[in-house]
């Protein structure tokens, strides 16, 4: 397939040597190296874009955990991500899901999408992130129906001279009121906490910039009818009651994750991840899984560790369907360079 034509834009196949469901991060990652390793390769997702959960949620965040990059917009590891999946050649099928997952008489896998699509697989990698997530609900919001409430956060420059409130204590929340700083004329961060779940790099930051931090607080209340106007917040300790302005509210709170119809394939899960042993292998034959879904003794659930499960879980699908080929392919090194245009 000509290289010409955009990856998010490139049809799906009905056959496929590997079936990549899941195109965040890992997957396009797992993507490059099928084609590394010679594969045909199809990639499969929910969402209608590349990216995951990056694209959807964090497209303008920094990322600090890829090697490499000091630090990296969400946006632009994903534009490097599909630039390099790209030279794969990939199949590629958008805003469709997994729902069922069985075989044929020769062992291929068969999954069908939601569309009633049926993509005959002789392997697939599941790089589904954290599954279909959906945001944690901010109790303070039943019944407002006006502008301002952001769950998918903006570029930054959208928020210049805003006054801005997040609602959180991990990383998402931290790593928000650190970005939006420059840009916004105030930044309020509330934590129901009195310490913070995120990287403590992160926290030391958050603590030497202009952020009014207001920690053991809760939202109780927010004003206005249109459009958000203010807050009211709450100490958890004296119980006293704060009100302020408000232009836009950010709850990040986290998601709420679920695998879906991966329940049903018969895969040995650990609350909401799938468990692999050392290849990548679920168990299920010819069914292996890489990145945040999985789970293993020891896992550290950082990008960076699912770029690497993603190589491992090719590798070891490569010399499952052609046996006579070595698991260590080589180094990339010794490869022709991916084209940067």
């Amino acid at each position: 397939m000509s290289a010409s034509v955009p990856l998010s834009a490139r049809p799906a196949a009905s056959e496929t040597e590997l079936l990549i469901v899941g195109a965040g991060p890992a997957g396009l990652f797992a993507c490059y190296y099928a084609g590394m390793r010679g594969l045909d390769v199809t990639l499969l997702d929910s969402l209608p874009h590349l990216g995951g959960q990056v694209a959807a949620l964090y497209p303008d965040k920094e990322i600090f955990d890829v090697a490499g990059f000091p630090a990296v917009r969400g946006r632009e590891l994903v534009e490097r991500l599909t630039r390099q999946a790209e030279s794969a050649s990939p199949s590629v099928l958008l805003g469709e899901s997994a729902m069922e997952l069985r075989r044929d008489a020769s062992g291929e896998v068969l999954v069908t999408t939601d569309a009633g699509r049926i993509i005959r697989a002789a392997a697939v990698l599941i790089t589904g992130g954290i599954g279909r997530f959906t945001p944690r609900p901010l109790p303070a919001l039943a019944g407002f129906a006006g502008d301002g409430v952001h769950h998918l956060v903006e570029p930054p420059h959208a928020y210049t001279d805003r006054q801005v409130v997040i609602v959180g204590g991990g990383d998402s929340a931290v790593d928000w009121a650190n970005t939006l700083v420059p840009h916004a004329c105030q930044v309020t961060i509330v934590h129901r906490r009195t310490r913070f779940r995120a990287h403590q790099y992160s926290v030391d930051r958050l603590m030497d910039s202009p952020v009014r931090v207001l920690t053991n607080s809760e939202i109780v209340e927010v004003h206005g009818t249109e459009a958000l106007k203010a807050v009211t917040v709450r100490d958890c300790g004296t119980q006293a009651l704060e009100t302020f302005d408000a232009d836009v509210l950010i709850p990040a709170l986290g998601h709420i994750a679920s695998l879906g119809p991966l329940t049903t394939w018969g895969l040995a899960l650990d609350r909401q991840q799938i468990q692999v042993d050392t290849s990548m292998s679920t168990g299920l034959d010819r069914v292996y899984a890489a990145g945040d879904i999985t789970t293993y003794p020891g896992k550290v659930r950082l990008m960076a560790v699912g770029f690497g499960e993603a190589a491992t879980a090719v590798n070891n699908i490569a010399v499952l369907l052609r046996p006579d080929e070595d698991l260590f392919p080589g180094h990339s090194s010794e490869r022709p360079p991916i084209p940067t245009t």
